[in-house]
């Protein structure tokens, strides 16, 4: 008689056990998103209740947040930001993104465009292919920031000033904390490193830029050191050049090279600041490299605050040197003016 042996089942606990841990990382996982997205909605209205005491206004719409389970993403409908100096910024909509194992770098897009407001000038609405701005380093005292514009193209609303370039092909802005190479050691210290770049901008006819140009392509760089720049980044501090410079700030190393048509410069300072009224002031060694085509256009633009006969004086006098490839001139700003030499351009730019 033979005997069969009885039929061993195998235990199921090793396919339940893998399927537990997943199960639990995942619901684990779930609630660190949930709490992340919590605690950054918390955050804006935080953000936006000390701005307004401080005296900005700020609105917005439904915020909602999706991305789970690798990415935050959350999408501001609707939001204005108005500085107590009337500058505004608002949107359709915006979206920041950000990856759920490290938020402390942010990616914000305006896939709908800006609305830019100026005091007294009106507003200019801003589309492109791509407006986006990256934040990190979001603990040190002063973050990381990159702005990229890419074909921005600005357009004043009925009735407002014209803005002075049309579109250009790049525009980019970056700030970080003062330090050698980038490095983050100096990350708490007060002075903050500003990269501006403008490519292949175009002017809009009958601006000084356009006069400068003579109606060609505009751009160029300028890099310098804001010292005291961590000022700028608290709730009642963010854009206020004004406290900022009355609480000792000011450019410093200044570096840049500049392009309108055929005319070049380069241009570096050790120290601008501005005067009481917001006007530039400090000196500008300046080198520019066929700059007679250019201060003949400034003297013929239309432009009110332009003095012509000063800048045909200047553009004279370029031409009696006998050398109009090259010429070294001081570019001061006093007194709320421009001088080229002992020319009086125009009014100094004004930050505030």
């Amino acid at each position: 008689m033979t005997v069969t042996p009885p039929i061993r089942r195998h235990s199921r606990t090793g396919l339940y056990v893998p399927l537990l841990i997943a199960l639990t990382l995942l619901a684990a996982w779930t609630g660190w998103w949930f709490y992340l997205t919590h605690r950054i909605e918390t955050g804006i209205e935080a953000r936006a209740v000390a701005m307004r005491a401080a005296g900005w206004d700020i609105g917005h719409g439904r915020i909602t947040t999706t991305g789970w389970p690798f990415r935050t993403r959350i999408a501001v409908a609707y939001p204005t930001v108005t500085a107590p100096d009337g500058h505004a910024i608002s949107a359709p909509t915006l979206v920041a993104e950000a990856n759920t194992y490290n938020p402390d770098r942010w990616v914000v897009i305006a896939p709908d465009g800006l609305v830019l407001t100026r005091p007294d000038m009106g507003k200019v609405a801003l589309r492109g292919e791509a407006l986006r701005m990256s934040v990190s380093h979001l603990q040190a005292r002063f973050p990381d920031l990159r702005i990229q514009l890419d074909k921005p193209v600005f357009t004043p609303h009925p009735g407002a000033a014209p803005f002075p370039i049309l579109r250009a092909e790049q525009l980019q802005i970056n700030a970080r904390p003062h330090g050698a190479d980038g490095a983050r050691a100096d990350a708490t210290t007060g002075p903050v490193d500003v990269l501006f770049r403008l490519t292949e901008a175009r002017a809009r006819p009958g601006g000084v830029l356009d006069g400068l140009a003579v109606q060609g392509p505009v751009g160029g760089w300028i890099e310098t050191t804001l010292e005291g720049g961590d000022r700028l980044r608290g709730p009642a501090m963010i854009g206020d050049l004004e406290a900022w410079s009355r609480a000792g700030g000011r450019f410093t190393a200044v570096r840049g090279e500049l392009k309108a048509g055929v005319s070049t410069a380069t241009l570096s300072s050790d120290t601008l600041s501005a005067d009481s009224s917001g006007r530039l002031q400090g000196t500008v060694a300046l080198t520019a490299d066929k700059p007679l085509p250019a201060l003949a256009g400034l003297a013929r633009s239309g432009v009110s605050g332009v003095d012509r006969a000063a800048a045909a004086g200047a553009a004279t006098a370029t031409a009696l040197t006998g050398d109009t490839s090259a010429v070294s001139l001081p570019l001061v700003f006093r007194d709320g003016r421009t001088w080229l030499g002992p020319f009086a351009l125009a009014s100094a730019p004004k930050l505030f």
